[in-house]
């Protein structure tokens, strides 16, 4: 891979990880629809990606740099009185419960999950289902609010029904941690899945953007301990992938900042429609191209 085409990969996972309409279905489906002559086959394609990754883990650290400090403590500290009491340490367990799922995939399904990224007719297949998956997170999200709306007389009972992420259950961590997993799968995203999931575990936008941003930490952090030492093979150009990690924090970072204030009101919708038709699209230039 040319300096320039890493630095727009890197340019591209940094701007679209947080976003909800999956890096790693645009990074599969781009090299495709471009005709580079860099294969996703290579050894490094992978490692290159969890690199690429890791910028935009080191972009969330340091949007959350003051929570992790206290997530961390907490974490130690009710794991040493066996008990949870106060909110961090609460969080920290979620967060853990949250992180198995993926955790164990991974583990168990390596060889099988990095196949995936070989194919970018299933890449752009995925896509079109996770722009279904968010328009169908949305429409359960209005049944619940519509729910809550009948059942309440004020608005502070309305909003008494959506939680903090603090304050849900071990089983909705569990399930929103089994979401992430599903990002295995190339075009589906992992912040977009996770979101959703946060929503039907009662959780606003907002807070479910939150707790997506924070799960995603770990999981990254630990891929890039299996997968980055790879790169440090010969003729693999370090110096340029690392280049292209730091312009995908850089771009991580912008995104993160917009994506908390836009989903003080925003919604799924908008990706959901862009992913079906991207996929669409990908499938279609795929078809007559290649």
């Amino acid at each position: 891979m040319s300096l320039w085409q890493a630095l727009f990969m890197g340019l591209l996972q940094g701007a679209s990880e947080l976003f909800p309409v999956s890096s790693l279905g645009h990074a599969v489906l781009v090299p495709s629809l471009l005709r580079w002559s860099f294969k996703q086959t290579d050894p490094s394609f992978v490692p290159f990606l969890v690199l690429l990754h890791l910028g935009t883990a080191t972009a969330l650290l340091v949007i959350y740099r003051h929570e992790w400090v206290a997530i961390i403590r907490g974490f130690f500290t009710a794991a040493v009185r066996g008990e949870m009491r106060t909110d961090s340490e609460r969080l920290a367990m979620l967060l853990l419960v949250g992180t198995i799922p993926a955790a164990t995939l991974g583990v168990f399904l390596e060889n099988r999950i990095k196949s995936l990224f070989t194919s970018p007719y299933e890449a752009a297949a995925f896509l079109v289902v996770n722009g279904v998956l968010m328009l169908g997170f949305e429409q359960l999200r209005r049944r619940t609010e519509r729910r809550a709306a009948v059942a309440s007389e004020s608005r502070d009972e309305q909003e008494s029904h959506f939680a903090q992420a603090e304050r849900i259950s071990f089983r909705a961590a569990a399930l929103v941690g089994a979401c992430q997993a599903l990002a295995f799968f190339p075009g589906i995203s992992r912040s977009g899945i996770t979101i959703g999931g946060g929503l039907i575990a009662g959780l606003r936008h907002q807070e479910a953007a939150r707790f997506s941003f924070l799960l995603a930490t770990p999981v990254i952090l630990g891929a890039g301990v299996v997968e980055v030492p790879q790169l440090f093979a010969n003729g693999v150009p370090v110096g340029e992938y690392l280049a292209a990690a730091v312009l995908s924090g850089v771009a991580a970072y912008a995104s993160a900042r917009f994506l908390l204030r836009y989903f003080r009101s925003g919604r799924l919708d908008p990706y959901g429609w862009y992913c079906v038709a991207a996929g669409l699209a990908s499938l279609a230039l795929l078809r007559f191209s290649l």
